[in-house]
């Protein structure tokens, strides 16, 4: 178990609803012939960092593929936690709330890993740990650049016309723009306190990531997308 930044166990929590309107029971449907989310697990147990593997759900099958892959489901995420429009900051507060119910014992740093964070490898996940233990860092976030400066992104007018957000940078060469960087949506870690504190406001690091391994899966033809680029990622 590596060095953790404050004292406690070392947690993953995976909020893994059941519903998924767009990509029906998208968390547990065969990835390459692997449930998309024992996936997630398998790596989030190679990276040899966590004390617990935590799945939050709302779902008995979920639930079962969650301990068949060796993850725990300890409590029942209730339903106004689980529909369509549940933050995940509330998410992770209640599984926080409930392992130390349980236990009576705080836990330590806290990763919140999202079920289809399949592009990720454990090296990245003890990355971000390590990152973590800087002084000073509250959390770390997975991003990527974006394919294109977005100071010459476009909108569309009531009118139906374009025009330029920034149009004073029209001119510039992109190479003189500033680098800017998207949210990869893959994990966070964060000390306890970041998370259960609402008006948190945390020193944050990048953890970048190659925009192959950041890939969206909400609809069938990402979920092809993703299928293939696996593929080739991985020479499966």
């Amino acid at each position: 178990m590596a060095d953790t930044p404050r004292g406690g166990p070392v947690v993953a929590i995976i909020p893994a609803r059941g519903g998924s309107k767009r990509i029906p029971r998208k968390n547990i449907r065969p990835f390459l012939g692997i449930p998309l989310l024992a996936r997630t697990i398998g790596i989030l147990r190679d990276a040899e960092v966590f004390d617990r593997i935590v799945v939050s759900t709302d779902d008995g099958e979920v639930a079962g593929i969650a301990l068949g892959a060796g993850a725990e489901v300890p409590f029942t995420r209730p339903g106004d936690l689980a529909d369509d429009h549940a933050p995940t900051r509330p998410v992770v507060q209640h599984a926080i709330q409930e392992l130390e119910r349980e236990s009576g014992q705080q836990v330590g740093p806290v990763c919140c890993v999202y079920p289809a964070a399949i592009f990720v490898t454990d090296a990245m996940i003890r990355q971000g740990l390590a990152m973590l233990k800087d002084e000073g860092v509250g959390k770390v976030m997975t991003a990527t650049t974006y394919p294109a400066p977005i100071q010459r992104a476009y909108r569309v007018q009531p009118s139906g016309f374009a025009e330029m957000i920034w149009p004073e940078n029209a001119k510039v060469r992109s190479q003189d723009l500033e680098v800017a960087y998207q949210d990869a949506g893959q994990f966070y870690w964060a000390r306890r306190e970041v998370w259960l504190d609402v008006d948190a406001n945390p020193a944050l690091r990048l953890l970048l990531l190659d925009r192959r391994r950041v890939q969206d899966i909400d609809n069938p033809e990402d979920w092809h997308a993703a299928e293939l680029a696996y593929q080739l990622l991985t020479g499966t």
